[in-house]
This record gives C-alpha cells, structure tokens and sequence, in this order.
C-alpha cells in the first residue's frame, strides 16, 4: 500500500471546514432573504388587502343629499276659481196662466223697480173674476136680507111676539150670511191679485240679462222663466275654500280677482260674509266676496281667478314633501348627526301646502334632512352626505292663473329666508 503523506492530510482538514462554513453562511444568507422577502411580500399583500377592503367600503357607502327646513311663512296666497254673479239675481215666472200680448224690456236693457217688463193676456181668469164679483154682489144682497130679518124679531122678541128658538135661528142665518160674504170678497181679492200678476213688472232695479219669451207664446204659472233680471254696478262671488285654509279668512279682508281677458287689471273685492261652519261634505268653507262693477266691464257669468292672503298664527318649519317617510307608523324624516349617522326622528304634520308640508314638531331648522331616503337606509348607517341647494322659481304673473295650487314657500339653504 502506498503511505499517505501527513502534510496532505493536514492541509485538506481546513479547507474543508473552511468550504462548509461558507455553505452555511450562504445557506443563511439565502434562508433569510426568502424570509424578507416573505416579510415584504406578506406586508404588501396586506396593505393591497386593507386598500381593497377600503375601497369596497368606499363604494358600498351610501351616498344621500340633504336640505335644510325654512321657517314657515306667516302669510300664504292661494288661487280658488270662481263665477262672477250679480250682486241680486232673481229669474222671473208668471203667476197667472195665458198668453204673452206685449213685451216692452229685452237683453241689455236697464230698468227701475216696479217698471213693467211684459203684459199677459188671461180671459179665463178675467171671467172668473166676473163671476166671483157677481157671486160677491149676491152674498151682499142675502147678508142684508139676514141681517134685516134678525133686526125684526129681536123687536118681536122683545113684545114676546116670537120664541127664543126662532130668534137664535135668524141670528144664525145672519152669522152664515156673513161668513159667505167673506168668503165671496176673499175670491174676489184673489183673483184681483192674479189679474194685477199679469203685469210682469221688475222686482229691483238691474239689468235685463235673459228674455225667454214672445208675444203670444203661452205660458204657465210657474213653469215658464220669462226674464232674467240681475244687479251689474255690484257683483258677488260664491267662493268655497278647503279646510285647510279655513281659518285664514276674515270677514272684511280684501281680495285680488284677475280674469284671463283682462290682463292689464286686478280687480279689488272684499270679503262681506263668511259661513260659521265647515261643510261636512265638501269640507270647505263658504265665503261671500262683494265686487264693486261701477263701469260695467265686468260682466256676471264670468269665469275668475281670486286671489286670497291667508294669515297663518302657526309657528312651523316647511320641508319638501319629498322629505317625509310615510308607512303604517307616524310620519318620520332621516336627519344626519355631526357624524353623517342616519337617525329617524317622528315628526307631527300641519298643512298640505301641494309640493311642501309644514312639520310642527320633531325636527328644527338646523338640522340635515335627507332628501327622497332609500326604503333601505338604515338607522346609525353612516353615509357620504351633500347639501343640495334648491333653486327658487319664479314667481308666476298674470299669464300664470290657470295654476290653482297655492305658492309655496322654496327652499334653499340652511339661512335663507322662505319667499312665496
């Protein structure tokens, strides 16, 4: 065998050594950039997790505009149709049955009271006021006659010529001799009466505004209007207003009346009468307006717009209707904390006033109310909140009349004053 020498096997021992302890180091060195690179690759996974959870959130976040409430306005206008009437109206019938003979008022005229309108032909009824006449003239001859025949035998009765019994006879027979005469004079009365109705004549003085007859069209009694007579120096107007704003009007408050054929002019009217009750059955409220018409330019029949300020003494916030959260519990509003955390305050309703709604309790004015909520928001839901500024429209001028719904007060900031 050949012999190792011991030189070589001193020199190879501390290589070896020498080559393992690099291994090792580059072993570490290898295991502890896997694990930084772990480490990091760990954090940024983390972090892209955190952003993603972020941003789902972010976007899972509801987003709701909010406004703030005004102060409710003290003084409402509303706009009610309504028919111009004269002031006195009355539609006139005859009494007696005939034929119309004359006429001497048509349409347009202007007559006095008791000035005759038209002459009724009635020989029937002239007959018959012949024969009660004559019928009278007779009860007058037999009362005298009774009345004679008592006088002699209360003479006769005296002288004892005569029984007590035949004395209470003739006594009797003038009692009923009597009675027939008043009953004779009372037909005659009445059909004097009924001759004096064939004279057609005006009740007030006015304005003929219908004729529905001519000369010789028969007419009856009560059935056939014949003229149609009205007051036009002064009108009147029949107003029914809702329930709501019943308590807004006062007797002697005045009115704006505006009629579409007339645009350049407002006409001026008063309130004269207003009814003690509400209507059960329409709900509204009856009012009585009186309309001077000195020139005549307004003519009854007409249609109108009338305008009328209602003083309100509530103290109340107006919202949009679109705030208001209705169900089977009472009216309810989201408003948003300092937080933007929804909560759901119940609220006590006043006036409808069309597309606001006065609210008298529950909310103030410094609070954020969420405009058109989702069914689905939820109470303490935090949500990304914007102001959303609402712009006032204009304010609508004669051509607008035809709009019947009150001007409501708008909205448009947290200070802004309300404007109808």
């Amino acid at each position: 065998m050949t012999e190792i020498e011991p030189n070589l096997l001193a020199h190879s021992s501390p290589d070896s050594a020498l080559t393992l302890r690099r291994f090792s180091w580059l072993s570490f060195l290898l295991v502890a950039i896997l694990v930084v690179c772990g480490l990091v690759r760990f954090t940024l996974n983390s972090r892209e997790a955190a952003a993603l959870e972020s941003q789902t959130r972010d976007s899972l976040q509801r987003s709701v505009n909010f406004i703030y409430a005004k102060p409710g306005n003290l003084v409402n206008n509303i706009s009610l149709p309504a028919t111009l009437r004269g002031y006195s109206e009355a539609v006139l019938f005859a009494r007696s049955n005939g034929y119309l003979a004359a006429w001497y008022k048509t349409l347009g005229d202007k007559v006095q009271k008791g000035e005759l309108l038209a002459q009724i032909e009635t020989p029937e009824q002239t007959q018959e006021l012949l024969q009660a006449q004559a019928l009278l003239e007779q009860m007058q001859a037999r009362q005298a006659l009774a009345k004679l025949t008592q006088e002699r035998w209360e003479v006769l009765r005296q002288r004892e010529s005569v029984t007590q019994q035949d004395l209470e006879e003739k006594r009797s027979l003038l009692a009923q001799a009597n009675a027939e005469l008043e009953i004779a004079k009372a037909s005659v009365k009445r059909l004097q009466q009924l001759e004096d109705f064939r004279r057609i004549t005006a009740p007030f003085s006015g304005t003929i505004v219908s004729r529905n007859v001519d000369v010789g069209a028969l007419v009856s009694a009560g059935t056939n209007p014949l003229f149609t007579l009205a007051q036009t120096e002064k009108l009147r107007i029949s107003l029914w207003v809702p329930q709501v704003y019943a308590n807004g009007i006062k007797q002697g408050q005045e009115v704006k009346i505006r009629l579409n054929e007339i645009q350049d002019k407002t006409f001026s009217g008063k309130i004269a009468h207003v009814a003690g009750a509400i209507d059960p059955v329409t709900r509204s409220r009856q009012v009585e307006i009186q309309l001077p018409n000195p020139d005549g330019k307004l003519i009854p029949g007409a249609f109108a717009d009338v305008e009328l300020e209602l003083a309100s003494d509530i103290k109340a916030l107006i919202v949009p209707a679109g705030v208001l959260i209705l169900g089977k519990e009472q009216p309810r509003i989201a408003v948003l904390n300092t937080e933007n955390k929804v909560e759901f305050h119940t609220v006590k309703l006043g006036r409808d006033l069309g597309k606001t709604v006065e609210i008298l309790s529950g909310i103030t004015k410094e609070d954020k109310l969420v405009l058109n909520p989702a069914d689905s928001l939820e109470e303490n839901e935090i949500v990304i909140a914007k102001e959303l500024a609402v712009q006032e429209d204009k304010k609508p001028g004669p051509a607008d009349n035809k709009e019947k719904n009150p001007k409501q007060p708008l909205l448009s900031g947290p200070e802004g004053k309300a404007s109808t």
